[in-house]
């Protein structure tokens, strides 16, 4: 009697031992699955709703300075006053955070005597710019943006290479990564 006894204890420990086993290889399965579907989430968030970019430089203050980090959502199509991402291969062999202020077709004229950028003969009232443009760049004005391209400033207008110079010149649309929405890091806001 005894010794079935102890087979009925030694196969109750044997059961709950597969059990706890069973619970285990259960509980990995669920937690990879659901770690390789939040992986993928991401994946497709980042790929086609949204990517995280950083900023590097000052050009873009007051707006945006070196090493935040911005929300950018893929757009067709972009308007005068929008912080873009270009990927354009240019001189200066780095992407560019950079406003939109004309596009295609748009007359774009500064007066560096006055330090007044105007668009189609309106003045820009530019509240998000740190000083007052004094910089000339090596772009002859007024100047027309070509079909497909838009002209790019820098907030920061005397500390940036944009529009205004060569190495840059007027953006190919195809080459913009999106807008910049939110500046996520270190301090979450909207841009504009």
């Amino acid at each position: 009697m005894q010794d079935t006894w102890f087979r009925f204890i030694r196969n109750i420990e044997e059961e709950e031992q597969d059990l706890s086993k069973s619970k285990l290889w259960s509980f990995i399965y669920e937690a990879s699955s659901t770690a390789a579907a939040a992986v993928f989430v991401i994946f497709i968030l980042f790929t086609f709703v949204f990517r995280a970019v950083g900023v590097v430089g000052n050009s873009m203050l007051p707006t945006l300075s070196n090493g935040d980090w911005l929300l950018v959502m893929p757009s067709s199509t972009v308007s005068r006053g929008d912080v873009i991402v270009s990927t354009e291969p240019n001189k200066l062999d780095k992407s560019i955070v950079k406003r939109v202020i004309a596009i295609e077709g748009d007359v774009v004229n500064i007066d560096f005597y006055l330090n007044q950028v105007s668009v189609n003969g309106q003045v820009l009232d530019e509240k998000y710019i740190s000083e007052p443009i004094a910089a000339k760049g090596d772009v002859e004005f007024p100047l027309t943006v070509p079909a497909g391209k838009v002209f790019v400033l820098g907030d920061n207008r005397n500390d940036s290479t944009d529009s205004r110079w060569e190495a840059v010149g007027c953006v190919d649309v195809d080459y913009i990564l999106g807008t910049a929405e939110f500046k996520i890091l270190p301090k979450p806001q909207k841009i504009n």
